[in-house]
């Protein structure tokens, strides 16, 4: 008697795997011709070897390094300023990037002349009176030699000469300044929620800090300025495909990594490692292919928009009005829908929500796949706002986003968003009465005081121990 052997054809769970498999493929695949064709682009279109050597700027014996941090009165950033250096072999302009640092590598020593564009500098600002405009400096290989330019508040009239404004009036608290810093604050704060607001989420879920949560936001960046820049892509596509893309690997990630240590039984402590050292190969991994410089998205300088006493860049006004948007939706969602509530009933207690019949595993599949989407369109509109994006700005972020949960209530996804307003507000608002490089040590602060005068937060419940 024959038997016949009919082939099974693979379930749902399999065929589910493949699919993931080849999209992630298809993902990686993405990501690392962009990458190469932005090796390509930059090779092509490097004017002498002395700025192919710029892109590092790393001191050894054949290569120095000329650099500088230029600042607003404020002592915010000075972003987008213009500088243009001769000397040696070398004639080139360069654009200060997101924390308002400028370097340049030379390979030849001797002296070079830096000379500040003084129309990049912004409305409201001009370059000190006693700056020297061209400036002179010597460089040397195997040596860093820095030098800064001071800007100072003032104005500049249609013939060209400036006015400095007295230092009483840029250095004291007036109502102007208080202003222009109580909006950025509601910026800062709008666009940290929209990644604090994930990283909520996924704690209410599962318990996890995810360290790597800010590298989410630096690949949305990354992502945008890529298919901006180097395929060409118009921007509003451009921001849609990295969101998609970073809202793609948290689905991945759950399924790959956190799902599987999950069934295992892997505690929480562990789980917070292996995102520690998620977000640290993360970091390595975008240096690696683009550099430690820092990329703008938008390469045109942003057009000033003035509010009475407040200037704003239009790129921050669309920014702010697309997170209210999307802030807007993810409450609706979270209070109106089936999945909004069954995400909080996991978020409250997940054993009773599986009782009651929801799928634990899906609602934290979506908090994943939603949450690192969030954080994408997080560093798509932050490298706008900061007209620059490099490898380490959701690191930078990182500590900002943990004391607004940790303020706002650990797990509870409104929390983050009243956590974020105030760690935004409070960290613009340092810069009335401290130095610009104080502002983000005030987060740690915050963090400290609520840690031990109320720690489950704003909105958190006191909960019993033992």
């Amino acid at each position: 008697m024959t038997t016949l052997v009919v082939p099974r054809r693979p379930d749902g769970r399999a065929r589910l795997w493949r699919l993931a498999a080849t999209i992630m493929l298809a993902i990686v695949a993405i990501i690392t011709m962009v990458s190469l064709s932005a090796s390509s682009a930059e090779a092509a279109t490097t004017p002498s070897p002395s700025s192919a050597a710029a892109a590092a700027c790393a001191s050894n014996a054949t290569t120095g390094c000329l650099q500088g941090t230029i600042k607003l009165p404020s002592g915010d950033p000075a972003v987008g300023i213009k500088l243009g250096i001769k000397g040696g072999d070398l004639d080139t302009t360069i654009t200060t990037g997101s924390d308002g640092k400028w370097s340049q590598a030379i390979t030849v020593a001797g002296p070079y002349t830096i000379t500040v564009d003084t129309t990049s500098i912004p409305d409201g600002a001009v370059l000190d009176s006693g700056a020297k405009n061209p400036a002179t400096v010597t460089g040397a290989l195997n040596k860093n030699t820095g030098y800064v330019f001071k800007i100072v508040g003032g104005t500049t009239s249609s013939d060209g000469t400036t006015t400095q404004t007295p230092d009483d009036a840029t250095t004291g608290i007036t109502f102007d300044r208080f202003a222009q810093q109580f909006v950025s604050g509601i910026r800062l704060g709008l666009l940290l929620a929209l990644a604090a607001v994930g990283l909520s989420l996924i704690f209410g879920t599962t318990g996890l800090s995810n360290f790597a949560h800010g590298e989410q936001v630096t690949l949305g960046g990354l992502l945008a300025y890529l298919f901006a820049n180097v395929l060409g892509l118009n921007l509003i596509l451009a921001a849609i495909i990295s969101v998609v893309i970073c809202a793609a690997t948290g689905y991945f990630q759950d399924a790959w990594i956190w799902k599987p240590l999950r069934r295992r039984g892997i505690g929480t402590t562990q789980l917070m490692i292996v995102t520690i050292g998620l977000s640290i190969a993360l970091q390595y991994t975008f240096q690696y292919f683009l550099g430690a410089s820092t990329v703008r998205i938008d390469q045109a300088n942003p057009v000033t928009v003035d509010l009475g006493p407040v200037t704003l860049s239009a790129q921050s006004l669309i920014s702010m009005g697309i997170a209210v948007v999307i802030i807007a939706a993810v409450g609706w969602v979270l209070v109106k829908t089936r999945i909004g509530r069954a995400t909080r009933a996991v978020s409250d207690n997940p054993s009773l929500a599986a009782a009651s019949g929801i799928d634990v595993d899906r609602i934290i599949r979506i908090v994943w796949t939603s949450a690192t989407a969030l954080a994408g369109l997080s560093g798509v509109l932050l490298g706008l706002v900061l007209n620059g994006v490099n490898w380490q700005t959701g690191l930078q972020l990182l500590l900002l986003m943990f004391a607004a949960i940790t303020l706002g209530g650990l797990g509870t996804a409104f929390g983050a968003l009243a956590g974020a307003m105030i760690i935004g507000l409070v960290v613009e608002l340092t810069n009335l009465v401290l130095p610009g490089d104080f502002k983000y040590a005030t987060a740690l602060i915050i963090l400290i005081l609520v840690l031990l005068v109320r720690p489950q937060g704003i909105f958190g419940r006191r909960e019993r121990i033992g």
